[in-house]
């Protein structure tokens, strides 16, 4: 019997899990001369241990973003995730809405990506996106969920105070 979901990271007390040869970073639009300012770190919310990702997102010089992705394949490598429907976040956020943005091998470029939005509001909430949820972005082919690289939690092109934290990813049938 397939599995209905497949637990990439999970930050509860005593099982943190991650898919091998993954890793977190966190990180801001300062990496390409942007001014966003991003915190990311472990943290305990309304009783969950999580990663949070907090910080000013502003458009000021030619910025817009700050993020926490997950790499889930060595540089060149791939993850599949086609047995699966899409990916599951367990977040807390700020009432705000945020993107999430999947990179495949098909990405090339750093703006090439495949984005969704979501409303993360103001308690423990699992938010499920289709990969068909997912709109290509100066891209012409559709998501392969074969050729995963990374999944990427982002406050995105506006002003904005983000604050979203993040104790599960996962991938679900």
């Amino acid at each position: 019997m397939p599995k209905t979901r497949l637990i990439l990271s999970s930050f509860e007390a005593g099982q943190e899990s991650i898919a091998p040869n993954a890793r977190w970073r966190g990180f801001s639009d300062r990496v390409m001369g942007g001014v966003s300012d991003a915190t990311f770190v472990r943290a305990t919310v309304d009783g969950r241990d999580c990663m949070r990702l907090s910080g000013r997102v502003t458009r000021d010089s030619g910025g817009g973003f700050i993020q926490m992705a997950l790499d889930l394949a060595s540089r060149g490598g791939q993850f599949d995730g086609s047995a699966y429907a899409g990916v599951e976040f367990l977040v807390h956020g700020n009432g705000e809405d945020y993107n999430c943005h999947v990179r495949t091998a098909d990405c090339g470029w750093y703006d090439q990506s495949y984005r969704a939005t979501f409303r993360a509001e103001p308690r423990w909430q699992r938010v499920r996106i289709p990969w068909t949820g997912f709109t290509p972005n100066d891209l012409t082919m559709p998501l392969n969920p074969a050729k995963i690289q990374r999944l990427a939690l982002l406050g995105w092109m506006r002003d904005f105070t983000a604050d979203i934290a993040l104790a599960e990813v996962a991938l679900f049938s």
